[in-house]
């Protein structure tokens, strides 16, 4: 990924520290992400979908409601 100027720089680092802090599995918080609410039920079922992330330089996946 190229960075353009301090501009495009800020936006990339925010979009990264939202899925680093959203998204990301925790080791220390047994795989959940630091933003998850612990009474939010993930479905079990259901067809998985992708979001890109950076231009999919990474991906999040999760189930379709």
């Amino acid at each position: 990924m190229l960075i353009y100027g301090e501009r495009h720089l800020r936006s990339v680092l925010g979009e990264y520290a939202a899925h680093y802090n959203g998204h990301r599995p925790h080791q220390s918080r047994a795989q959940r992400p630091p933003d998850h609410d612990e009474r939010t039920v993930v479905p079990l079922e259901g067809r998985i979908e992708r979001r890109r992330v950076l231009g999919g330089v990474i991906n999040e996946y999760y189930r379709a409601a």
